[in-house]
């Protein structure tokens, strides 16, 4: 693990099953005026009511104002089919958001928007306003660069995570609640890391290695900026090469 000042870089990861397409070209996304809302859904193929709110999270594709994260999570494996997209890093990001609630239950479809369990989907809030943080991400061959400046009247302490994103699987499933379907999936983490809290004065700087992924399943990069006392995000950019 590489020290960047003052925030600690992401370890670098080929993604299992995710073969490199070799260095990718230099490109730059950056932080809009309007914040996209960002949805995260909390699910898994051993789960009979998850299908449903699967699809719905695939229809959010191509939005600018939404930012869409499907995890798939491990506790739902014990019921006879194991999700291969599943992982305990997902799961974990999960009870965590739970505990912070004053909650230790999860369950399955959960959507959160904005950091807070949202039951009434798939009614949305309006995007809100950026406020004091922007974000910009750079590429270069496989090094993902994140630059995050606060401005006056942000929290006074920041979090974060990076998120990688694949679309276009899909499952035939043999045996579970959902045996006999064939289930789609986007928007897929897979990779999760976070980046522990900073003084926001202090802006910021995070990298990630990863490769480009195939181009079956198209990859995005992701950096999520979040009030550290609260766990809202405050500003997210997608990177898409």
């Amino acid at each position: 693990m590489n020290v960047l000042s003052p925030l600690l870089a992401a370890t670098g990861l080929a993604l299992a099953g995710a073969a490199s397409a070799g260095p990718a070209a230099t490109c730059r996304a950056a932080s809009a005026a309007t914040a996209p809302t960002v949805v995260e859904l909390y699910t898994s193929e051993g789960c009979s009511s998850c299908p449903p709110a699967d699809r719905w999270l695939s229809t959010l594709k191509g939005r600018p104002d939404v930012l869409a994260l499907a995890f798939h999570v491990n506790y739902w494996d014990q019921l006879g089919w194991a999700d291969r997209y599943a992982s305990p890093e997902g799961t974990a990001r999960q009870r965590e958001l739970a505990r912070a609630d004053g909650s230790g239950q999860v369950y399955t479809p959960q959507v959160r928007v904005d950091g807070r369990d949202w039951q009434t989907w798939p009614r949305l809030p309006a995007a809100h306003d950026a406020g004091p943080v922007t974000v910009a991400l750079e590429r270069e061959g496989d090094l993902v660069t994140a630059s995050i400046v606060a401005k006056e009247g942000a929290p006074t302490r920041l979090a974060g995570y990076w998120a990688v994103l694949e679309d276009g699987y899909q499952s035939a499933v043999k045996a579970g609640e959902n045996a006999g379907e064939t289930l789609r999936h986007d928007h897929v983490v897979r990779l999760y890391r976070p980046v522990p809290a900073w003084p926001a004065t202090l802006g910021g700087r995070a990298q990630l290695t990863v490769s480009a992924g195939e181009a079956t399943h198209p990859r995005r990069v992701v950096f999520v900026v979040t009030d550290a006392a609260s766990n809202r995000p405050l500003q997210a950019v997608a990177l898409g090469c």
